[in-house]
């Protein structure tokens, strides 16, 4: 082994300093002499390296590693050494991807997801960076070191962690990597700082001098240098640069343009001054309009304020009236009440006497009608006594007159005419006997058709009554069927298309609010049994509507008119002002613990219905009581609930205090839930009615019949009547003829005398019959009398009692309609104070917005003129002066232009034109600047570049003649090509040959020294080199590595790594040298399934 030269390197100081500005290379080469350095030799005094040196890598699971590491780099010179496969190039390629190298910089995988070692999810790779001294990278922060940990999954997709070096997590975002690098200018894609195997491999076996400049070279030279950065700048600068000159072209151009419409607008402005006087007497009169409209609402303010003062000496006076009503009805209440007893004590004592006189009627009656039969049979035997007296005087006299006559030859023609007389008489009464049958056979014909007639008359109003109720009952079947698919149906054929016209008008903004209604449509039974009680009690407000005023009362009776036509009736309009909130009713609501009152009974979810129910019928003092006679004692066996009025029952029956009136209707129409069952109750009642009318036109037909036969038989009898009649008067007539024809005829004395004695007999017997029937009539009239007096004073007790009653009931009468006038006088004065409340505080709303409106316009009459002007004129005047001055200057317009609006396009044409003015100068000055600036950027770019050169040179020259090299470097900046040349062995003996003529280790000698010559101009804090000998023999080897550890020697403030399968066991100790031997590699491992990847592939995953 060849000795070691004891020469120590010296290289000028590498100080670190601000990072320069590229330049775009214009293609000028210049003198290279321009530029010197110098080199001294001895051992340097630098200090260790403070901050961006690689402390320690940690791997795991990387590429085919479990677990690498951690290792501890020195802050120098670190060797690492191993064979082949046991992770040094790992390494290598882990600090790449660890620092964000993406993978094809690595020249060892396709992708990211190449490196997790194989059966595993994920590789770690941990960097502990070194952070100290004066450049530290955030040390508040981070501290002495920055670990960065760096996680890669299965899918390609990477996650950072950047710690301090306590362990804490400072950020997870990619960003602050990259500041950390720029930081501490760590480029770890530029083969300077990290010369992978394979890019040496490359740079030695490139044969296009362009390469070693640009595009391979780029990497060893240009991208070394940042000259490439530079130049990119310079570029992109000049495009701006040309781009910028187009814009000032531009402007120039509209800049001309700009300029002749400015002085067109100008001169305009300038033939329209003249209307500044009338626009200031126009802004003077805005002023005063301002203050004049402050003037105005401040009296109308005036005005509603003396109007609430008012409003609320009027609701004392409701109130107080409200109080004095109050007394007045506790006061009819009471009277009321009063008579009520009063009339109670009445019928009681007039029930209690009722049966004894019922029972002195039935006695007067009974001794009246035994004193009428006494007196019957006394007149009877009187009339009897008459009569027989009467005989008695004619067969005296004549007795008296035959014993007078003297002849006696005409007795027995008399005989014959007295024979014939009682045949007629005899006759007579057989036709009088018959005349009184035929008599009473008429009266009978007469009242069998009479109460035919009767009878046919009732039967013909009761069919009526059931057609009229057959076509109810049909009327409403229909309604109920129809009202299965509709329930507003139930309340009138056009209910429902009514309904959709009110929506529509609704919808067009022809109502103020939308009209409710039907009211029963809006009201559900919470018990079904009381639907008739609630039907009887509403009646005809259940198909009423409720509109919020007069105006869409007016709506509505239009839309109306278009479904019920003249002369129908038509539902009820109510009209009450809407509200949200429903009546508090409670304390003037009726209370009973069983029964509830119709408001209670019904669900209302709208409060208008609730509240328009309350206002027309008062449904909160309207009991409901199922039971009829329950309902009686209620309400008039003893003292009505409080507040309540009346009652309805189940079956409809209204009970008032005093009253009862029974419901006409027999089952609900407009609130029956079981629509179904009511459709079979009605059909079953159609067929029987119409059954019924069937049985009513039967019996009519008989009646018929039967009048006309009694008719037929009356006729015949009054015929015969007739006939008797005309016959008795002949009989009466002849019997008269007889009687008066005057003969004398003989008689039987003796035969008379015989008759007279036993009519006095007779006489007697009845003369004592009558005084028994006299006395016994006496005795029964005595009787009758006292049975009538009795009755007389009872009946006149109960009669005093009636009309005592009587003036009772009319002051109870007058005592109800007194508590009813006064109940309405109460709900009238409580309707008219709560009207009156809520105009006055609807005046004080009001007030409180003119007082708002009041502010803002006068913070607007200040904003417009900040001093208060006194005004005389009204608003009004002054709007009216104001149009016509506005007319006026719109009339100076029309001739000359508005003039704000020819001042603004003046002012916005003067203001564009002066600001593109000031833009183009601004440009303009710019270039200017700019291209000095770039001038003598690009002067100091190229003696920057011709330095970097010669400095590149002078190094590259002074390593070669470490083995007596000769080598020569030409840059040819203009055609960007790079030329190296070198010649082994002394140079002025041999000639300069090119780098392919060389041997391999010739050229890996050569390749260092300019890899050298390039670390010795560039900056970074490391420099990494993977298997920098491969190709050298042992003397090469030796020379080059004595040359890497003088310049380490030289830059103790850099780190140098190195990776090599040489053991460096001849390495002389020093402090400043570290070899991290790698074990050997796992029996069995194979080769990496690596392949090649395109650029693309790579950029998508990182």
């Amino acid at each position: 082994m060849a000795k070691r030269k004891e020469e120590n390197f010296f290289s000028p100081e590498n100080a670190k300093r601000p990072r320069q500005e590229d330049f775009e290379d214009f293609d000028k080469d210049g003198d290279e002499d321009e530029c010197t350095a110098s080199f001294t030799n001895g051992t340097s005094a630098l200090t260790a390296a403070e901050v961006g040196i690689i402390e320690s890598i940690e791997l795991r699971n990387f590429m085919c590693h479990s677990m690498l590491g951690p290792f501890k780099f020195g802050s120098n010179v670190n060797f690492v050494v191993g064979n082949n496969g046991s992770g040094k190039s790992a390494v290598l390629t882990a600090l790449i991807v660890g620092l964000g190298g993406k993978a094809v910089a690595t020249n060892r995988g396709s992708s990211l997801k190449g490196f997790v070692k194989d059966g595993q999810n994920s590789a770690d790779i941990s960097i502990t960076l070194r952070n100290r001294g004066d450049d530290a990278f955030k040390p508040n922060v981070y501290g002495d070191s920055i670990i960065v940990q760096q996680h890669i999954s299965m899918d390609g997709s990477r996650s950072y962690k950047l710690k301090s070096g306590k362990g804490a997590v400072v950020s997870q975002r990619k960003e602050e990597l990259v500041a950390v690098l720029d930081h501490f200018n760590i480029q770890v894609d530029n083969p300077v700082s990290v010369l992978t195997q394979e890019m040496s491999k490359q740079f030695l076996q490139s044969k296009n001098e362009g390469d070693k400049y640009k595009v391979r070279g780029a990497k060893f030279f240009m991208k070394a240098t940042q000259l490439e950065q530079m130049k990119e700048d310079y570029s992109y600068i000049m495009e701006t640069k040309e781009r910028t000159k187009e814009q000032i072209n531009q402007g120039e151009e509209r800049l001309t343009e700009l300029k002749r419409q400015c002085l067109e607008k100008e001169e305009r402005f300038q033939s329209i001054a003249g209307l500044s006087t009338m626009k200031t007497n126009l802004e003077y009169l805005k002023h005063e309009m301002a203050w004049a409209v402050v003037n105005e609402i401040e009296k109308q303010l005036n005005a509603i304020r003396d109007n609430i003062k008012i409003g609320e000496d009027r609701a004392a006076r409701l109130d107080r009236k409200m109080e004095e009503q109050q007394v007045r009805l506790n006061e009819a209440e009471n009277k009321y009440k009063d008579i009520q007893d009063k009339l109670e004590k009445i019928s009681q004592e007039t029930n209690a006497r009722a049966p004894e006189c019922m029972a002195l009627k039935a006695d007067v009656t009974a001794k009246k009608r035994a004193y009428n039969e006494a007196e019957v049979l006394y007149n009877r035997s009187l009339n009897e006594y008459k009569a027989l007296k009467k005989d008695d005087e004619q067969l005296c006299k004549r007795i008296e007159e035959l014993k007078k006559s003297t002849d006696q030859s005409l007795e027995p023609e008399r005989l014959e005419r007295q024979k014939k007389i009682s045949w007629l008489k005899e006759r007579i009464k057989a036709l009088h006997d018959q005349e009184n049958s035929v008599n009473q056979e008429i009266e009978q014909f007469q009242q069998a058709i009479e109460k035919d007639k009767e009878e046919y008359a009732r039967i013909k109003r009761e069919e009526l009554d059931v057609k009229h109720t057959l076509n109810y009952n049909q009327i409403q079947l229909k309604e109920l069927k129809d009202s299965k698919t509709d329930r507003l149906k139930r309340f009138g054929p056009h209910v429902p298309a009514l309904l959709e016209a009110i929506d529509d008008a609704y919808r067009r903004g022809h109502f103020t609010y939308k009209p409710v209604g039907p009211l029963g449509a809006c009201i559900h039974l919470r018990d079904p049994e009381h639907a008739l009680a609630i039907e009887s009690c509403l009646k005809g407000l259940l198909q009423a509507y409720c509109c919020h005023n007069h105006a869409d009362e007016r709506v509505l009776q239009t839309l109306m008119k278009r479904f019920y036509s003249p002369g129908t009736s038509r539902p009820q309009i109510l009209v009450s002002e809407f509200r949200n909130e429903m009546y508090d009713v409670r304390h003037r609501a009726a209370y009973h613990p069983e029964f509830p009152t119709v408001l209670t009974a019904l669900e209302i979810d709208n409060a208008v219905v609730a509240n328009s129910l309350i206002d027309m019928r008062g449904i909160e003092t309207v009991l409901l009581i199922k039971n009829n006679s329950v309902a009686r004692a209620v309400m008039q066996s003893q003292k009505p609930p409080k507040n309540c009025r009346e009652a309805f029952t189940a079956d409809g029956d209204q009970v008032f205090a005093g009253r009862y009136y029974s419901s006409e209707n027999t089952r609900p129409k407009f609130l029956t839930r079981d629509v179904d069952s009511e459709i079979s109750d009605l059909e079953n009642e159609v067929e029987n009615k119409k059954a019924q009318i069937v049985n009513l036109q039967q019996h009519l037909s008989a009646l018929e019949k039967d009048i006309k036969r009694n008719e037929e038989f009356l006729r015949r009898c009054q015929l015969h009547y007739k006939e008797l009649k005309m016959k008795i008067r002949k009989n009466t007539s002849e019997i008269r003829e007889l009687e008066n024809i005057e003969e004398h005829q003989s008689v039987d004395i003796a035969t008379l005398e015989d008759e007279a004695q036993e009519n006095k007999s007779k006489m007697k017997m009845v003369e004592k019959n009558m005084e028994q029937q006299k006395e016994n009539m006496e005795y029964l009239k005595s009787l009758k009398i006292v049975a009538e007096n009795k009755y007389e004073a009872i009946k006149l007790k109960i009669n005093q009692l009636s009309e005592l009653a009587d003036p009772l009931k009319d002051e109870l009468n007058l005592a109800d309609s007194e508590v009813d006038n006064q109940k309405r006088g109460k709900r009238h004065y409580e309707d008219k104070q709560k009207e009156h409340l809520d105009t006055l505080n609807k005046k004080k709303r009001e007030l409180d917005m003119k007082e708002k409106e009041l502010e803002e316009k006068t913070s607007q009459a200040r904003q417009i003129c900040p001093e208060r002007i006194e005004v005389k004129k009204s608003a009004s005047i002054l709007d009216k002066e104001i149009n016509r001055l506005r007319q006026k200057i719109q009339a100076e317009h029309a001739s000359h232009g508005d003039r704000e609006e020819i001042m603004r396009q003046y002012q916005e044409a003067r203001e564009t034109y002066l600001d593109l003015d000031n833009k183009v100068r601004t440009l303009r000055r710019f270039i200017k600047l700019l291209e000095e600036i770039m001038t003598h950027r690009y002067k100091t770019y190229q003696q920057f570049r011709r330095c970097l050169t010669l400095r590149c040179k002078l190094y590259f020259d002074n390593l070669l003649s470490q083995r007596a090299y000769c080598g020569k470097m030409n840059f040819d900046h203009k055609n960007e090509t790079l030329t190296i040349s070198v010649q082994p062995g002394e140079g002025n003996k041999a000639a300069f040959n090119d780098m392919r003529a060389l041997s391999g280790g010739e050229r890996s000698f050569s390749t260092v020294c300019f890899i050298l010559s390039l670390w010795s101009i560039a900056e970074s804090p490391f420099r990494c080199l993977d298997e920098f000998d491969v190709y050298m023999d042992m003397v090469n080897r030796r020379i080059a590595m004595d040359m890497i550890l003088k310049m380490a020697d030289s830059q103790r403030f850099r780190q140098f790594i190195l990776l090599t399968p040489q053991s460096m066991s001849s390495l002389p100790s020093s402090k400043l040298i570290r070899i991290l031997r790698m074990s050997d590699p796992e029996r069995g491992q194979t080769t990496l399934p690596f392949r090649p990847v395109t650029q693309g592939e790579e950029d998508d995953q990182s």
